[in-house]
């Protein structure tokens, strides 16, 4: 399963889902098209999404480029720096093209996900 990763105005990033947290990544993909308004916390892109999901496998780390669904905030988080997680996360995958077009996002930037088949 992959994205596309779209900061609008600013060009499309691709990550591939994994199996580290399969039904959270599943469900995350079904559920596409989504978008939201980027927040920023140091090297970690998040936005809310309108899934409520449990932890399933849930990590207290992350590398540059891990994608995540965070529980407590109903967020999905990307990671492109040296950043960590606030709290665990279910990783679901990682950012497999163009990872270094994250650095440009600002607060407020929207951030569209599609499903590429």
């Amino acid at each position: 399963m992959r994205i596309q990763i779209e900061l609008e105005g600013k060009g499309k990033a691709i990550a591939q889902l994994d199996e580290r947290n399969p039904e959270t990544a599943t469900k995350i993909f079904e559920s596409l098209p989504m978008e939201g308004r980027a927040l920023l916390w140091l090297e970690e892109i998040y936005f809310d999404i309108p899934l409520t999901l449990d932890y399933e496998n849930p990590s207290k780390t992350a590398e540059p480029g891990d994608i995540s669904y965070w529980p407590p905030g109903f967020a999905f988080c990307i990671f492109f720096g040296s950043t960590q997680p606030y709290s665990e996360v279910n990783h679901i995958g990682k950012v497999v093209e163009n990872l270094e077009l994250l650095f440009e996002v600002r607060e407020g930037d929207r951030i569209i996900l599609k499903p590429l088949k």
